[in-house]
């Protein structure tokens, strides 16, 4: 009797042939209170690299968070990354994109952090050339934040744009998504003539599983909320997709 762990639903038993393409932030890592509160359980940064050699480097983090946060989080990894939802990305040459941003945008930023500052639990986070307020410790300061960060992107042009997630509010560069991110990355060298896996938890990631359906890819959603998706999987929790990558890196 074989004592591997068992598959989790929607997750294939092996990744020959497939590119694997991973949010973040509770998908791969559990969501945190803040965002300087997430945590990179022991063994997981090694089993990435593993994975990413396995796969001839056919893997990328696509997650809202900066390239410079992905750095901080999984030094020195190897796959592609996609930050700010596709906005800036780094191939796994190590050639990086990133826009530039305006006096406009560097001026909104400032008014919302000063603004969160004296809001108790808002959390300003600061990516660069996007920027977002967690109100997760402040439920009650829902409304106050989205009507900020309105105003926020009426001043700074047609470059940004708003994007809402699990309890954030975030001003990003607007033309560039999650789907994006998974096409462009789909034509480098080590992606080309495979099959996208794609997996993610939040609004933000329905692009990515609209791309790798269209793809004839798999695309598989994190999480029990019962939200309707695009993805034709289910994984109940990122601590399930950890033991996958897990088991099939070695």
């Amino acid at each position: 009797m074989s004592g591997a762990a068992p598959v989790p639903a929607g997750l294939p038993d092996r990744v020959d042939g497939l590119a694997l393409f991973l949010d973040i932030d509770g998908t791969l890592l559990d969501i945190a209170d803040t965002p300087d509160g997430i945590v990179v359980p022991p063994g997981l940064a090694g089993a990435l690299e593993r994975l990413t050699a396995r796969l001839g480097g056919a893997m990328a983090l696509v997650t809202g968070r900066s390239l410079a946060t992905v750095d901080r989080l999984f030094p020195g990894l190897s796959a592609t990354v996609n930050g700010l939802h596709g906005a800036e990305w780094r191939d796994g040459s190590g050639r990086v994109f990133a826009p530039d941003t305006t006096d406009a945008f560097s001026g909104a930023k400032q008014r919302l952090r000063e603004q969160a500052a004296r809001w108790p639990g808002v959390v300003f986070e600061d990516k660069g050339p996007a920027f977002a307020a967690h109100y997760r410790l402040a439920p009650a300061s829902e409304s106050q934040v989205r009507r900020l960060m309105q105003a926020l992107a009426e001043t700074v042009g047609d470059r940004w744009k708003l994007q809402e997630g699990k309890a954030v509010v975030e001003l990003r560069p607007h033309g560039r998504d999650k789907g994006d991110a998974l096409m462009q990355t789909m034509g480098q060298k080590a992606f080309a003539g495979r099959r996208p896996l794609a997996i993610g938890d939040d609004v933000t990631d329905e692009a990515m599983f609209a791309a790798a359906n269209r793809l004839g890819g798999l695309s598989v959603r994190v999480g029990t909320d019962g939200r309707e998706t695009l993805a034709r999987g289910r994984l109940a929790s990122p601590a399930e997709l950890r033991g996958w990558i897990e088991r099939v890196s070695r």
